[in-house]
């Protein structure tokens, strides 16, 4: 009996590591704008020259525009693929532009299409459900990893805030203590107060107010 229990327990551990994390921010790749120095200088086709470049200019707006600051170091699309293979800039489901849904690797037009067609996304389970039928689970999966869905300043879950990449634990506490947000000069004001303004413009990009 107590093998029995013990096999099943271990089911279900197993099942719940292979769940999703919560969160409104797609994971498995690093993060341009907030990797360390040492994670950049691993990944494909960044010399040192080029990452200390990287962590003087970041954060990038976009990914269009971290792919103009890299190919005008040389990189050619192919090399860019590589590199976005393991590292991106999270692309707005609600309002990435074709430039942006494109330099995801393997999207290609039909994404770009698709991605636009079903707005407003809220869920993930909305976008499981409408763009497997075109890929398949696992590619969708694997596109889940380049996209966000915006973060609801006034009712995100604290998961929803720590997947942001480098929100942490303070945002988690400074976006709570302000609700109810009204206004992106609210936001820049009062987060203002903890981060320099580039980063205060970083954050704005993967929340809402609603």
């Amino acid at each position: 009996m107590k093998k029995m229990q013990f096999a099943a327990a271990f089911v279900v551990t197993l099942a719940l590591a292979s769940m999703p994390i919560a969160g409104q921010v797609g994971s498995g790749l690093l993060d341009l704008n907030t990797a360390p120095e040492a994670q950049l200088g691993g990944l494909p086709h960044l010399a040192p020259a080029i990452v200390k470049e990287i962590l003087a200019k970041r954060p990038f707006g976009t990914i269009v525009e971290f792919n103009t600051f890299v190919t005008g170091q040389g990189l050619t699309a192919q090399q860019t693929g590589e590199l976005y293979a393991k590292a991106f800039i999270h692309v707005n489901l609600n309002t990435g532009t074709p430039e942006e849904i494109i330099l995801i690797p393997g999207a290609g037009k039909r994404m770009v299409r698709e991605f636009a067609e079903y707005r407003p996304w809220k869920t993930w389970a909305q976008f499981d459900k409408e763009i497997s039928k075109y890929v398949g689970q696992p590619e969708t999966d694997r596109l889940k990893q380049y996209v966000f869905i915006p973060v609801k300043l006034n009712t995100a879950t604290d998961a929803d805030i720590l997947s942001i990449p480098g929100a942490g634990n303070r945002m988690v506490r400074e976006f709570k203590e302000y609700r109810p947000w009204k206004t992106k000069e609210q936001f820049e004001k009062e987060i203002g107060k903890y981060v320099n303004a580039r980063e205060v413009a970083r954050l704005w990009r993967y929340v809402v107010i609603d």
